[in-house]
C-alpha cells in the first residue's frame, strides 16, 4: 500500500479515537516524521510513514532515533494495521 494511504487511513483512525493527528514538517530540517499524534491523556508519537515492505532513509531513522532518545516515541509505519495498532497500544 502507498505511504500516503497508510497515513490518511491511520490518521482518520486516531481522530475517531480522539487524538490529535497532525501532517509535520520541520522547515529547513529534512529527515523529520511525516505525523505527531497526541492522545487524549496527552501522550505523544511521531511516525514516519513507508510504503509496505520499505525502510526509512538514512536521515530519517537519524531523526527516529534523536526523537526516541528524547523520550518522545517515534516510529516507522508501513502498514495500516501497524499504525492502528500504536493508536490503541497508546490511547492513554
Amino acid at each position: 500500500m502507498l505511504e500516503k494511504k497508510i497515513e490518511v487511513i491511520v490518521k482518520e483512525y486516531a481522530r475517531s479515537q480522539g487524538w490529535l493527528a497532525y501532517k509535520f514538517t520541520s522547515p529547513g530540517h529534512i529527515g523529520v516524521p511525516d505525523g505527531l499524534f497526541i492522545s487524549p491523556g496527552g501522550f505523544v508519537i511521531m511516525m514516519e510513514f513507508k510504503q509496505t515492505g520499505k525502510k526509512p532513509t538514512a536521515m530519517q531513522q537519524r531523526e527516529i532515533d534523536r526523537i526516541n532518545q528524547h523520550n518522545v516515541l517515534a516510529l516507522v509505519i508501513d502498514s495500516v494495521e501497524a499504525g492502528k495498532e500504536m493508536i490503541d497500544a497508546y490511547g492513554i
